[in-house]
């Protein structure tokens, strides 16, 4: 009887586990299948969950009414330089938290913590103004410069947490052959904690990627625009050209898929690690 009621649990889970990723993987499916559909059969009723005719147009179209390839590089120039930013200064941050006692600290990470509870719309006039004064917007430097500087305070959480279960008796034995702190930063304690900062870095890069509000406020020339810009495009006050959307949507998700499939192990590894860790 136990034996019964332990399988029909297990078959409960595994029908709601099949049902939640169906349901996670139905917007993702309709993006795809739309984008090989002409515009009057995206929203027919009821719908064609297959396409019919199979068309690659779209695709064709997309990529030569709008100069995607500069988007694209403006849009690799803009997350190479926030990840380099990001990896650079979170780690160091999160290292003078865990590693170095100094008075204040806790302090001065609750601040840090504190940040987190404001939205970005709190904050979004006063740093819009202060980019202004120095003459920053339409460039890149607003998008680019606040990585250079902490790298976010989620990020400084999350590489501290997973510093603070590194032993100690690593940093006191170096100290003893004369390692002074940047040398046990980069040779003792960043090799130990490539999950976390693999991490890091596919957050980093998918909000950078994927970011949309950051460029529409900052950049104004449409020659810098970035990927998600590219395709507000598409769209006008009226209209919309969904089926190109689409292609063009479809395409730009597919580094994402990518990085995040070729990290799946380091991001779940670091993710458990860094939760159970501190």
């Amino acid at each position: 009887m136990k034996k019964k009621k332990k399988h029909l649990s297990k078959l409960i889970i595994f029908v709601l586990l099949i049902l939640g990723t169906i349901i996670c993987l139905l917007p993702f499916y309709w993006l795809v299948r739309s984008s090989f559909m002409k515009i009057e059969q995206i929203f027919m009723m009821p719908p064609e969950w297959i396409p019919d005719p199979f068309t690659l147009e779209n695709y064709r179209q997309a990529f030569t009414l709008l100069p995607f390839g500069t988007y694209f590089l403006n849009t690799l120039l803009i997350v190479v330089a926030v990840m380099m930013g990001t990896l650079l200064t979170s780690s160091i941050c999160a290292y003078g938290f865990a590693r170095i006692e100094w008075k204040g600290r806790n302090f001065i990470f609750s601040l840090i913590l504190s940040s987190m509870m404001l939205p970005y719309a709190a904050t979004l006039i006063p740093t819009f103004i202060g980019w202004s004064r120095i003459g920053a917007i339409n460039t890149y430097l607003p998008l680019i410069i606040p990585a250079w500087f902490g790298g976010g305070a989620f990020n400084i959480f999350l590489l501290k947490q997973f510093f603070q279960g590194i032993p100690h008796e690593l940093d006191e034995s170096a100290v003893m052959d004369g390692a002074g702190h940047f040398t046990i930063y980069s040779r003792i304690i960043l090799p130990l904690v490539k999950p976390a900062m693999v991490v890091v870095a596919l957050f980093t890069f998918m909000n950078t990627w994927n970011d949309f509000l950051a460029p529409l406020i900052y950049i104004n020339d449409d020659s810098k625009f970035t990927l998600a810009l590219g395709l507000q495009l598409f769209t006008s006050q009226y209209t919309a050209q969904w089926h190109l959307l689409m292609a063009a949507a479809t395409v730009i998700l597919i580094p994402v898929v990518i990085v995040f499939l070729f990290g799946q192990k380091y991001f779940i590894e670091g993710i458990t690690m860094t939760g159970l860790k501190g």
